[in-house]
């Protein structure tokens, strides 16, 4: 790994990842995320199937670790109307066939930190999406509390389009989450009064959806320990699900998407 103290800076390059890289890429994200990935998402990523990904390697290392990640992003292509900004790309009637590539994770090992490997490998990811023809943006969620991964993506000039109230469900507490979009290929926010209103018509569904769960939440609480169910430990919704679907998490933080 790289030392610190070192003046001098290595050699990153980038490279899908692949087969050979499957043990160290369960390790890296057991030790950035607090969840435990299904071994099928991990198999999914290196063979390719459905989804797309990049890993950065330090190729200045002088041991047999040269060719090993320290960085990596997963993403997969959905479709815009799967999505919860369907509603931002309504304006183009002409295509029914518009996509969203999404991201699922990105992380970088801790001796690697504020050498803009996860912002080139953002930049990986925004290329891509922007050589298919039907793609109009780049989008994930992030945690309302997770603040340095927010002002990341507003670095790399990404656009905050939403929050979608009690995304998380971590130790028995709701959080928010951020929706954040880079768009390409003449995606872009809604700018005519109807769209305006559209979008802001989505949003204040989501407001009610919002209080309509704490009033549930404040029933909950008035229902015996005992008769409530087991809280999950594990990230319930599979990376293989769409994208729609709240997440449900367990453990002492979400550092999703750092």
């Amino acid at each position: 790994m790289l030392d610190p103290r070192s003046e001098i800076y290595p050699t990153i390059e980038y490279r899908p990842i692949q087969p050979s890289d499957l043990e160290v890429l369960e390790k890296i994200h057991l030790s950035l995320f607090p969840i435990r990935y299904e071994r099928e998402f991990f198999l999914n990523v290196v063979n390719g199937h459905g989804v797309i990904s990049w890993g950065a390697v330090d190729t200045s290392r002088s041991d047999e670790g040269r060719d090993e990640l320290i960085g990596f992003v997963t993403t997969r292509m959905i479709a815009a109307k799967d999505s919860e900004i369907e509603d931002l790309f309504r304006y183009n009637n002409s295509r029914k066939d518009l996509t969203l590539l999404y991201i699922l994770t990105l992380g970088v090992v801790d001796s690697y930190r504020n050498l803009g490997i996860a912002s080139s490998l953002v930049r990986e990811v925004i290329k891509h999406a922007a050589s298919v023809s039907n793609c109009r943006g780049v989008y994930l969620h992030v945690i309302s509390y997770n603040q340095p991964a927010i002002n990341f993506y507003k670095k790399m000039l990404f656009k905050l389009v939403r929050r979608l109230p009690m995304f998380y469900y971590i130790r028995g507490q709701h959080y928010d989450s951020y929706l954040f979009v880079y768009y390409v290929n003449g995606g872009r926010t809604p700018c005519s009064p109807l769209e305006i209103v559209t979008s802001f018509v989505v949003d204040f569904r989501a407001f009610l959806k919002m209080l309509v769960g704490k009033f549930w939440s404040k029933e909950e609480k008035s229902i015996p320990r005992w008769s409530r169910c087991k809280e999950s430990t594990t990230l319930l919704t599979s990376p293989n699900n769409s994208s729609n679907s709240k997440r449900i998490i367990g453990g002492e933080d979400s550092r999703c998407h750092v």
